[in-house]
Order: structure tokens, then sequence, then C-alpha cells
């Protein structure tokens, strides 16, 4: 098992209702926004360049996802690039618009999070792992590639994997294998 179908198995463990899935297809997106609207407006100027916070966690969390897979994190990286421009226009809005319009979007990324997790009945993974915080992003993308038809070797192997682990946090006590 290569360390993304470890990682996206582990999350989606937590996240195997459809209507989860789909709340998370809205509240993830919104998080990830409001984080680059919160970090857009931090950064310094090298050489007449600025280099905000923001740019930062895109590279870096770019950098990562690549690591993992390739094409997600390909598509990941051209899906932040997207969203930076309309970011730094958040960004550029007056002190208490900008953390009001960024905050926002944070809660109700986070209540459409909580709403999904309500028909999953199970917590966010990220209670469990901080990991998850990162791998959000990436299971969302990749849940909408599969649902595209795309990659299906790699989504039973994760589904297949999931349903084990969850399993074993349904019922401990039980090994499955």
């Amino acid at each position: 098992m290569t360390n993304l179908e470890r990682l996206l198995s582990q999350y989606a463990a937590y996240h195997l209702n459809s209507n989860n899935i789909v709340t998370h297809f809205i509240g993830i997106p919104l998080i990830v926004f409001s984080i680059l609207c919160l970090t857009a407006r931090s950064g310094v100027d090298i050489s007449g360049i600025a280099i905000t916070l923001a740019m930062v966690l895109i590279i870096l969390t770019s950098i990562y996802y690549l690591s993992l897979d390739k094409f997600f994190g390909a598509l990941m990286l051209v899906l932040l690039v997207l969203a930076y421009p309309l970011a730094l226009k958040i960004a550029a809005l007056p002190l208490w618009n900008w953390l009001g319009t960024s905050v926002a979007i944070f809660v109700v990324g986070w209540a459409f999070q909580f709403v999904g997790h309500y028909f999953e009945k199970k917590k966010p993974a990220s209670v469990d792992d901080l990991v998850g915080l990162a791998i959000g992003p990436l299971f969302v993308l990749a849940e909408f590639i599969f649902l595209l038809g795309f990659r299906k070797d790699l989504h039973q192997r994760i589904l297949t994997e999931a349903q084990k682990q969850r399993a074993q946090m349904d019922h401990p006590s039980h090994t499955v294998s």
C-alpha cells in the first residue's frame, strides 16, 4: 500500500457516508479558501515581489501532495493557484471586512463539516490525527476524480481498506483481516 493509499484510507474510514462526503465537497474548499484569505494579507517584499504566507502555504502543501501523487498534487496546485487571486482581493479589503469575511467563510466551512459528521455518526478524522487536516483537501479532490470515473483501481483499494479500518473502529475487540 502506498503512502497515498494509507492516508486516504485512514481519512476515508471516517467518511463512508455519501451525505458526509457531499458536505465535505462544500466545507473543505471553504475552509481551505478561508485559510488562503487569512494568510494572503501577511508577507514580505523580496526585490519588489510580494511573497505572502498564502503563497508559502500553497507551495508547501503542493510539494507535500506532489510527493504523495503527481496527478493529484498537480491538480491541487492548479486549484490553489486559481483560488489565490480571489483570496488576494479579499485580503485587500479593509481590516474588519477582510477578517469578517475570512472568518465567516471558515465558520461556514466547519458548519458543513459538522453537519456531515452528524450523518456519518463519527467524529472528524482530524480529532484522532491532525494529519487529517492536510489530507482532507486531497480526499475531496480524490473523491471528485473518483466520481468522474477516473482511477477506479485506486478508489477500490482505498474503499476496501477504509471499510476494514471502519469495522475495526466500530468493533475494536474484533480484528478484521
